[in-house]
């Protein structure tokens, strides 16, 4: 830098351009300035540049770490021989809050005889082997117990399978009527009822199965009567033992209301018969509306009234196919309810659909039998002991 600006200070004196100094394109500009303007002079001559150097300045000593104080109840480790190295900034901060562990020394006990307290009590042979046994026993406990739970352990995942109900075998007669009676233990007279399930389609009215039976040894349940009628037959209607009997009236009171009605059975003539239509709807509701097929639309009121009073039952197809009627009570013997079973499965087969083709006449038509009481067990019944009774019944009544 100091030969540069030498260089410059040459070149004002004597009025040169700075390029003669730094390129050498313009060396004959320079020299033809010089000739129009100023005497010739001698040419320059570079002045050599002396290097200089400088001695390297030493680095500072680092000063000694002044240790900070410490309190009074904190203790600093001793210092190191000179033959250790001097403890630094950092190891006096890992070690200033370390506690000072004085040591703690015990008295001896030797030569001290143990006190009674401190002996183990001494156990008798009849406790140490009572104690082994009770162990023996619980871990025998835990055995077992452990073995059930493994055994009850279900694992995961599995299928299981619903277990089906097993139908029992079908009973003969006799013996079903005996555990019929046998599982009644209602407080009550429970009533002895049939369930036969038949082999007809209930959506067809023409194969319907309905029809009454006289049961020879009495109805289970007493049944209150009304009729519709007028004049004489009205009288022997109360002769017989009707407990409601009337005509248009008796319907007029129904149809406003003021009479509702409560019997079981409902008779009435055939002259009388145009006029239940104003009460129609609330008779087919409570299965009251005499008919025909029934027997409760005829002429013969007195001889009608007698049947019932003597055990006449009614019975009729339900929507699934099933007939149910009761046909006694538990307190009969056991050949009365046999006779009672035996008319009502022959008034079955009396009331057979016409147009149902088969030979037999339990095959296709009487699927299954089963009788219980109100409040015990169905129990199924054969078909070849039922019709064994109808048939023994049929050649006793029916001849």
């Amino acid at each position: 830098m100091a030969a540069l600006k030498l260089l410059l200070s040459q070149a004002r004196r004597h009025s040169l351009p700075k390029c003669a100094f730094s390129m050498t394109s313009h060396r004959s500009l320079c020299a033809s300035s010089e000739s129009n303007s100023n005497p010739p002079r001698r040419p320059f001559e570079p002045i050599p540049i002396q290097p200089v150097s400088y001695p390297v300045k030493p680095k500072p000593a680092p000063p000694e770490p002044q240790p900070s104080p410490e309190p009074q109840s904190q203790s600093l480790p001793p210092s190191p021989p000179d033959s250790q190295r001097a403890w630094t900034r950092e190891d006096i901060r890992y070690v200033k809050d370390v506690p000072s562990i004085a040591p703690v020394a015990y008295a001896s006990r030797g030569g001290v005889a143990p006190l009674p307290d401190d002996r183990a009590p001494v156990e008798d042979a009849a406790e140490s082997e009572r104690r082994m046994i009770e162990a023996e026993n619980e871990m025998r406990l835990r055995m077992a117990k452990a073995v059930e739970e493994e055994r009850m352990k279900v694992p995961f995942p599995l299928l299981i399978k619903p277990k089906k109900n097993e139908k029992p075998p079908p009973l003969d007669l006799n013996e079903a009527i005996r555990q019929v009676k046998a599982n009644a233990k209602a407080k009550f007279d429970e009533t002895v009822e049939a369930h036969i399930r038949l082999g007809v389609d209930s959506k067809r009215t023409e194969m319907a199965v309905r029809g009454t039976v006289i049961l020879p040894h009495g109805a289970p349940k007493a049944v209150s009567v009304a009729v519709f009628a007028e004049g004489a037959e009205a009288e022997e209607a109360k002769a017989a033992g009707a407990d409601i009997v009337g005509g248009k009236e008796l319907i007029e009171e129904i149809a406003s209301g003021k009479n509702k009605l409560k019997v079981d059975k409902c008779f009435s003539t055939p002259g009388m018969a145009p006029n239940l239509g104003k009460i129609a709807q609330y008779l087919r509701k409570r299965r009251l509306m005499p008919d025909k097929k029934l027997g409760t639309l005829t002429s013969d009121i007195a001889g009608q009234l007698k049947e019932l009073r003597q055990g006449r039952v009614e019975f009729k197809m339900e929507s699934k196919s099933i007939l149910h009627v009761g046909l006694g009570k538990v307190s009969y013997k056991e050949e009365a309810l046999r006779e009672n079973i035996s008319a009502f499965m022959n008034a079955v087969l009396l009331a057979k659909p016409a147009g149902l083709k088969k030979t037999s006449k339990y095959a296709g038509y009487v699927l299954s039998v089963h009788i219980s009481s109100t409040m015990g067990p169905g129990l199924p019944v054969s078909i070849q002991s039922i019709s064994k009774a109808a048939d023994n019944y049929k050649k006793m009544h029916m001849v």
